[in-house]
């Protein structure tokens, strides 16, 4: 695995590609064939151990990766769509995207338990995890093994990054959520939106706006937070949304901050206008419970994955389902959709002079 790492490692440094492109080539097996790189990456799973990529526009699955070890939790795509995540219990395997190699090309071990929370940031450079063992584990991919861990003394549910890039935010099945400073390497803050009820998931808008957490008990909390600040000083309380009858399994803010999409045990899901929280399309059509969730870049479209072993595309401004992925055998749980533009080298080296 350390060939591996050193692969996604150069993948990530733009000052060494040139480099990298011969050292690949050298250490490419000889049945991953490159293939195109695709403007857009749709990938599912769940528990037929099965990672499927789509077509998003026609709706066929073009390429399957057996999952062997469990069933998979979460599906990330780096950034730059060279590398897919996939957690599952208790490992994350890292897939590239591009090739049609079969074999993880990196494992993180170190949780003890199902991994619910995958990420990167931004650049991905680095990558967070969250889990049922209680902790949540920093993972520089330049390097081996975790570099930071975070004990949440509950079963972790999710684990969103702050826009501002230096504090995660992580909730668990004890109703805690969590504020990690990631420079001061210490909980910051902590708060519980109703005693004893577990969250199922974060987000916080992409200006750091906002931060909401959906639970079990169909409620949706929304947070003020203030825009643009390098610390989450202070939650103000903004509004308490009665969302769902079942849990809800998935609530996320759309890029545009315009929409909250909520996923639910009902086997709906709703899209909420966030300047006066009302319902703005119910998405029926699911069979079964819908766990996640992920918007377009351009926040026009929702894709959701449901128990009933199919993933949706809809399209946000009619709520009509225009593609049905159909393919998995069992649950499907999880879904990634990278369908942004590609910073070059020269606009991350930019970025990175900014900060």
């Amino acid at each position: 695995m350390v060939v591996a790492r050193r692969r996604i490692a150069r993948a990530r440094d733009a000052e060494d590609d040139d480099d990298a492109c011969d050292d690949d080539a050298e250490d490419e097996d000889e049945d991953a064939r490159a293939m195109p790189s695709p403007s857009v990456v749709l990938a599912t799973a769940g528990y037929d151990h099965t990672v499927r990529f789509w077509e998003a526009t026609r709706g066929v699955c073009y390429r399957t990766l057996q999952y062997g070890d469990s069933q998979v939790n979460k599906l990330e795509i780096t950034p730059d769509k060279q590398f897919l995540a996939a957690a599952g219990n208790p490992a994350v395997r890292v897939f590239e995207v591009n090739t049609s190699n079969p074999t993880a090309v990196a494992s993180y071990d170190g949780h003890h338990g199902n991994v619910t929370a995958v990420g990167f940031e931004p650049h991905g450079r680095w990558m967070y995890t969250g889990s049922e063992d209680g902790t949540v584990k920093i993972w520089d991919l330049r390097a081996g093994g975790c570099q930071r861990e975070y004990e949440s003394r509950g079963a972790v549910t999710s684990v969103v990054l702050h826009p501002n890039g230096s504090e995660l935010m992580s909730a668990d099945q004890n109703g805690n959520i969590r504020v990690w400073d990631l420079t001061a390497n210490a909980c910051s803050c902590e708060l519980v939106p109703e005693v004893g009820t577990a969250v199922q998931s974060l987000t916080v808008a992409s200006d750091g706006s906002l931060v909401v957490a959906g639970n079990s008990k169909g409620t949706c909390y929304v947070w003020k937070l203030q825009p643009g600040s390098k610390t989450t000083a202070h939650f103000e309380p903004l509004h308490k949304l009665q969302a769902h009858n079942g849990y809800v399994l998935k609530c996320l803010l759309s890029p545009d901050c315009r929409l909250l999409a909520t996923t639910s045990s009902d086997k709906t899901v709703k899209l909420w206008n966030l300047d006066d929280f009302k319902l703005e399309r119910v998405l029926e059509g699911h069979q079964r419970w819908v766990w996640d969730c992920v918007f377009s870049v351009d926040a026009a479209y929702l894709v959701t994955a449901s128990s009933d072993t199919t993933a949706r595309l809809w399209d946000c401004s009619t709520g009509e389902a225009i593609r049905v992925y159909s393919g998995h055998h069992k649950a499907a749980v999880c879904c990634a959709l990278n369908d942004s533009a590609v910073e070059s080298a020269a606009d991350e080296a930019r970025a990175e002079q900014d900060v």
